[in-house]
């Protein structure tokens, strides 16, 4: 079988080093001992170098492309590469690292799992999407666990489950933003057979999967890389140091080592779509960007396989073009995180004012009123944390919402506040329910982070787990330097290192069966059902949504279709004037947090405090 390498800074050599034979590799006490077999230059491909290996030796093909059907003997084989006679290191392509990102690489051979479940896939038009970490899921932290836990997920309505990246990083616990090896999964999580059989679960009970996959940076530890070719470069800086190597000498194959782990992903684990880290930290000038690259890739692959895929990026740029298909001029992305949507939604409901919420905070329900009908606040307009205008004006004629995630909370908007408190920890019940309403009745596709849907009290902090003690150190410290600009005591900074910290942070279920949180949790289920089964509410056409709103009386109200929702923020009994969304039915109430009648002849509903409802005119 043939193990292959790109490793142009290889000036002499590569030698393969395997260490036993399949199942009964090194760590299982038995096998065939190590050998180095030396590798050639591949003279058709540049900077390649392949082995094969002879009779008796572990059936196997390596370089992250598994093993076929009959070759299952080599499952679990360990080796690695050296250049030059310098040290083993792991296949840049590795399927699985038992032992970590620094430790040997092994075989897998994908055709081994026996998928149960036929999948004819699910398309993101009419999702509900769940973002989850599988660390802090369960306490377990491990996908069978996690797996365990999802048939309330399909009870409750979600469609899809978006895992946070599951690629491998120092340690056992962490964010997974740190990771190494982009083909591999992380072995305490339960490694590559785990992940399938997570998919498998889900599928099951109708969920899709979509994974995290980050493409912009690697992690400070166990990034093996740059020893191998050049896939980082000095020609663009990020926040993580030197790029990610998309248009400088060698970014062929740095583009190709990229694209096909994210065709990988898709094809051998059957996930459903991927979410694409920070695309606006990927530097590229190149004419055909690796974004569109990316995406007619898994459009083929979705045409082969005859089942929906998608990509979902997350974005700052507040450029359209991102998601318009490539027929008329974008990079055909399928879908987007709308950051813009959460920060009106997050100063409309708790005044805060700071840092990027400043400009959403001046009028939160004009902000809100304006993502909820041209998805961008920031379109053109004056960006005071940038300091310049930012954005770009969405075609309401052209552009469905489907293509924009909203969202009231996030890993990121929850874990990067310096206690990494939830809205529970500061809004009442019945602004939850408000948020919650804005969210799943929206004109954008819905998304929760896990434990919202019943006012989870945990906390979601940033936690890591890294085994360098200087790094570790560093983060510690960066951390608390970061939280001291804004006056934060360092004592009061968790400890991302502490293990409490990630102990603090897993859910706690036994919550759902007290007040409110089982109140919440039924209007989450009631308003997802709604979106089920109204057409309204599933509209793309942003043009359609109509919005009114009081700044002062803190309430909002919009018609979508022959709906009308209304909110109300304050703290005292508001009367709503809704003559202007009337379609001309008599109205009636289809849901609502607290008692409330439905509109009298003179049009005005009267909406209790901080309470919500969704009306239906025929």
């Amino acid at each position: 079988m043939q193990f292959e390498v790109w490793a142009p800074k290889a000036q002499e050599r590569v030698d393969l080093h395997l260490e036993g034979t399949g199942r009964d590799s090194p760590d299982r006490g038995g096998g065939a001992g190590p050998a180095v077999l030396p590798m050639e230059r591949d003279q058709g491909r540049p900077g390649w170098w392949t082995a094969e290996t002879h009779a008796g030796t572990p059936g196997t093909t390596g370089a992250g492309t598994g093993v076929g059907p009959g070759h299952g003997t080599g499952d679990g084989t360990r080796y690695g590469f050296s250049l030059d006679g310098g040290p083993v290191r792991p296949d840049p392509r590795s399927r699985r690292q038992p032992e970590g990102p620094d430790g040997r690489s092994a075989v897998v051979d994908q055709a081994a799992y026996d998928w149960r479940v036929p999948w004819p896939g699910r398309p993101l038009p009419g999702a509900v999407l769940y973002e989850l970490h599988i660390g802090t899921f369960t306490r377990e932290g491990t996908f069978d666990a996690a797996a365990a836990r999802l048939a309330p997920l399909a009870e409750l309505g979600i469609t899809h489950v978006e895992l946070m990246p599951v690629c491998p990083f120092p340690g056992t616990h962490g964010w997974g933003y740190e990771g190494v090896s982009l083909w591999a999964v992380h072995e305490p999580y339960g490694g590559p057979e785990a992940l399938k059989r997570f998919v498998d679960t889900a599928h099951g009970l109708g969920l899709g999967v979509v994974l995290d996959v980050v493409h912009n940076h690697l992690g400070p530890s166990g990034n093996h890389l740059p020893a191998f070719g050049p896939y980082f470069t000095d020609t663009h800086h990020t926040p993580w140091g030197a790029a990610v190597n998309l248009d400088a000498p060698g970014s062929d194959e740095v583009r190709a080592y990229l694209r096909e782990s994210a065709l990988a992903w898709l094809r051998d684990f059957r996930l459903d779509g991927l979410r694409l880290d920070a695309v606006h930290a990927l530097a590229d000038h190149r004419a055909l960007t690796f974004l569109e690259e990316l995406s007619t890739a898994v459009d083929a692959l979705s045409a082969d396989l005859g089942r929906p895929l998608f990509l979902i990026a997350e974005s700052d740029l507040g450029d359209p073009r991102t998601t318009t298909p490539r027929t008329e001029g974008g990079l055909g992305l399928h879908a987007q995180w709308n950051d813009d949507f959460h920060h009106a939604l997050h100063t409309a409901l708790t005044g805060e004012s700071r840092g990027y919420y400043a400009d959403f905070a001046r009028e939160p329900l004009a902000a809100l009123a304006k993502t909820l009908t041209h998805a961008f606040f920031h379109d053109g307009t004056y960006s005071t944390f940038r300091g310049r205008t930012h954005g770009r004006p969405v075609d309401r004629t052209r552009t469905p919402a489907h293509r924009f995630l909203g969202y009231a909370q996030t890993h990121d908007q929850i874990g990067n506040r310096a206690l990494g408190d939830r809205l529970s920890a500061t809004l009442s019940p019945g602004l939850l329910a408000c948020a919650a309403t804005l969210v799943l009745t929206g004109p954008h596709t819905p998304m929760l982070f896990m434990g919202e849907e019943w006012g989870a009290t945990t906390p979601w902090q940033f936690f890591t787990d890294h085994t360098d003690p200087v790094l570790a150190e560093a983060v510690r410290n960066g951390r608390r330097r970061e939280f001291a600009a804004h006056g934060w005591a360092a004592g009061d900074i968790p400890d991302p290192q502490d293990p409490a910290t990630r102990e603090r942070s897993c859910l706690d279920r036994s919550e759902q069966a007290r007040e409110p949180h089982a109140g919440l949790l039924a209007w989450y289920g009631e308003l997802i059902a709604l979106r089920h089964e109204q057409p309204d509410l599933a509209d793309p056409d942003l043009a359609a949504v109509r919005v009114a709103y009081d700044e002062g009386a803190r309430w909002l109200a919009y018609r979508r279709g022959d709906l009308r929702i209304a909110v109300n923020l304050s703290a005292r009994d508001v009367e709503i004037p809704l003559d202007g969304l009337s379609t001309g039915g008599t109205g009636r109430v289809l849901a609502a947090w607290a008692p409330v009648e439905a509109p009298g002849a003179d049009g005005v509903l009267r909406l209790p405090p901080e309470s919500c409802v969704i009306l239906a005119d025929r």
